[in-house]
């Protein structure tokens, strides 16, 4: 968002949880930063009764919740259901406006499969990986992705890899970067896989299969660098003197990444 927005309403002091990246939000302004950043993840976990209520009681707006239950009773556009909501404190600027209006359209255009990969997606980027597995994982008992376009099943391969590889369950993640490299055969899908073979498998067995696979010395020149790159990060510092908050931080990281 453009600047600072000052709270225009009072504060609940019982938070909405959005089910979806599991947090607590506790007022009218976190809510709209939140179906602005993440219109992918705005479903019916969210706007349902629960969050009229919320709004009615915990904020103490009840013209605006009145305006809302009413679209419970039909189909309704997500459009419908936010923009009353921004309109409420005027939370977007024109331009922002603008910038929604441009992204609900997008979002009303694309096929069902690929909004539900995107929201997959935007689940990864907050960190909810597990529930992002349960999106790639169902899309995958599909039958027609490639409907949407070619390349489409391996992509999510691809993403599926990826949220298993930040979970550390790193033999899901060779498996599913070998299917996303084995449909594609692209030099970036190849050398996911062998980032991910390399890391979990032994110095031979890595080799065997670069052999195999008849890697382009270009291509293992690339794989080293990145792997050389990844060696110079530093590691995450250890506050000896905190070690006990360092162990809950972990322990809280974890549990919001799985959704437990």
């Amino acid at each position: 968002m453009s600047g600072y927005i000052l709270c225009q309403t009072k504060k609940a002091k019982i938070p909405y949880y959005i089910e979806n990246i599991s947090t607590n939000v506790y007022s009218l302004e976190e809510l709209c930063y939140y179906f602005y950043h993440n219109l992918y993840l705005v479903d019916e976990t969210i706007l349902n009764e629960n969050l009229c209520r919320w709004l009615q009681e915990e904020l103490e707006l009840p013209k605006l919740a009145a305006k809302l239950r009413p679209l419970f009773e039909r189909n309704y556009s997500i459009e419908e259901f936010l923009y009353p909501v921004f309109k409420e404190i005027n939370y977007l600027t024109y331009e922002e406006m603008k910038s929604l209006n441009m992204q609900i359209q997008k979002l009303a255009e694309e096929a069902p499969f690929l909004r539900e990969k995107r929201k997959g997606d935007a689940l990864v980027e907050n960190g909810m990986y597990v529930h992002a597995i349960q999106v790639y994982q169902k899309l995958l008992e599909e039958e027609t992705l490639e409907e949407v376009r070619e390349g489409f099943t391996e992509d999510i391969f691809h993403n599926l890899g990826c949220a298993y590889s930040y979970l550390f369950q790193m033999e899901k993640a060779v498996e599913c970067f070998r299917r996303a490299y084995e449909g594609s055969r692209s030099k970036d899908a190849l050398i996911a896989y062998l980032l991910a073979f390399g890391v979990t498998k032994t110095s031979e067995e890595y080799q065997n299969l670069v052999r195999r696979l008849g890697v382009e010395k270009e291509v293992l020149r690339e794989i080293k660098e990145k792997l050389a790159e990844f060696g110079k990060k530093p590691e995450i510092p250890t506050d000896y003197e905190n070690i006990d908050e360092t162990l809950q931080k972990l322990t809280r990281d974890y549990h919001r990444s799985t959704g437990s």
